[in-house]
């Protein structure tokens, strides 16, 4: 290792990160940590005193929570991005929002070395290397989890506890409550520790952006979200008639109304990219609501078929999202055409948050391909029932050829 080199760490002050840092500099690197705001519930002040207390010659606090709105979140909504069914990626969106900090850093501070405190089995690296080689194609990373020298001596997080006791390091977190927690505006996310083990029950103290359903409150909450283009632009309740609109405030606003009724709280067994399963613990309060209102919208102004080739592409697009894939020339394309979709995705939708659920009341929109006349029961609305038999019949063909060869087969 080269001596008095200029690194830029990934800081969060937490166990592994403020441990690496004290190992970067008995190694002989200048360090600077980088600390994003993404919105995690974080004293930045004790942070950057706790950095440079440690020997950081530096520490860059960014605020990237319009950005990470702006720039990521609002891409997945419109996207409709979800993994495997279930996941709406709130970890795999923010880090390229860091990692672009991350580079920007560098080069800024003529560093070569940008370092990061993911774990060599997990999707972190992936996904912060991936963008900082596609940003920053000269830039070196030094992943202390993937060096013998490191994960030797430290085999475990008790290794890091005993590390940080020798060298003064004060931490947030204790060997009793040892999970692991990652938050930003879109979530929060837990693992490890007693959750390693998909049977156990995650308590309920471990839960900080939703309520339990006991105690969410017995009346629901009527709102009414407005989309253009995809863009969640308006948020109104109905019952106190507030309207936020501003974007970062909307979706704080949103996090904590869904929040409080229990919505967005999903336990799963996930595949990794490396191949791996991982159980995961998140809160998504305002990102599901967001996904299910949205996700209704275009039903109303979307092409069916239309509909269906952006069904493919949103899926691929989260695969991607997900494995560390956003600054690529795939994810690029993919995004260009699932943005063209959204030109149509105008309109309003009235939800009712209740007990954890969100309940689809109504949708608005000048965009709307719904024909009421057309398809009541009521009048023919210029459709002719006749022209239903021939439609029937000739798709009847293709099924009664299949049948006839099967029957004379058996």
């Amino acid at each position: 290792m080269s001596k008095n080199e200029r690194v830029i760490l990934a800081y969060s002050g937490g166990l592994d990160t403020s441990c690496i840092l004290v190992w970067l500099i008995q190694e002989g690197y200048d360090v600077i940590c980088y600390l994003a705001n993404i919105g995690q519930n974080e004293d930045f002040g004790a942070a950057e005193a706790k950095a440079m207390c440690l020997g950081a010659k530096k520490i860059i606090i960014e605020d990237l929570r319009e950005n990470f709105i702006d720039d990521y979140v609002w891409p997945s909504i419109r996207a409709g991005l979800i993994y495997e069914d279930r996941y709406l990626l709130g970890t795999s969106l923010a880090r390229p929002c860091i990692a672009s900090g991350l580079v920007r850093a560098a080069i800024r501070e003529n560093a070569n070395f940008i370092s990061h405190g993911a774990t060599g089995k997990g999707n972190d690296q992936v996904r912060f290397e991936l963008a900082c080689y596609s940003l920053h194609p000269t830039v070196q990373i030094i992943a202390p989890w993937r060096l013998p020298e490191f994960f030797s001596r430290f085999a475990g997080r008790q290794a890091l506890f005993e590390f940080a006791a020798a060298n003064n390091i004060p931490l947030p977190v204790t060997p009793k409550n040892p999970w692991s927690c990652d938050a930003n505006l879109m979530h929060i996310s837990y693992e490890s520790g007693i959750l390693e083990n998909p049977d156990q029950e995650a308590p309920e103290t471990l839960y900080q952006m939703t309520s339990a359903l006991e105690t969410s409150p017995n009346d629901p909450t009527v709102l009414e979200i407005t989309f253009d283009k995809g863009n969640p632009v308006s948020l109104k309740n109905t019952k106190t008639n507030e309207v936020v609109t501003e974007p970062l405030t909307l979706f704080t606003r949103l996090n904590e109304i869904a929040g409080r009724h229990g919505v967005g709280r999903i336990d799963i067994v996930e595949n990794r990219f490396l191949g791996l399963k991982s159980r995961g613990i998140y809160e998504t309060p305002a990102g599901t609501v967001l996904y299910q209102a949205h996700l209704d919208l275009e039903a109303l102004t979307m092409d069916r078929e239309v509909r269906k080739i952006k069904q493919n592409l949103q899926q691929k697009m989260a695969d991607l999202v997900y494995c560390g894939f956003w600054f690529s020339p795939e994810f690029d394309f993919i995004r260009q055409c699932v943005d063209a979709s959204q030109k149509c995705v105008d309109g309003t939708v009235r939800v009712s948050l209740f007990k954890g659920q969100v309940r689809i009341l109504g949708r608005r929109s000048q965009n709307s391909l719904y024909n009421q006349e057309l398809v009541s029961m009521d009048e023919h609305g210029g459709y002719d029932p006749v022209d239903a038999g021939g439609f029937i019949r000739a798709h009847a063909v293709r099924l009664k050829e299949y049948y006839r060869v099967k029957t004379e087969k058996e």
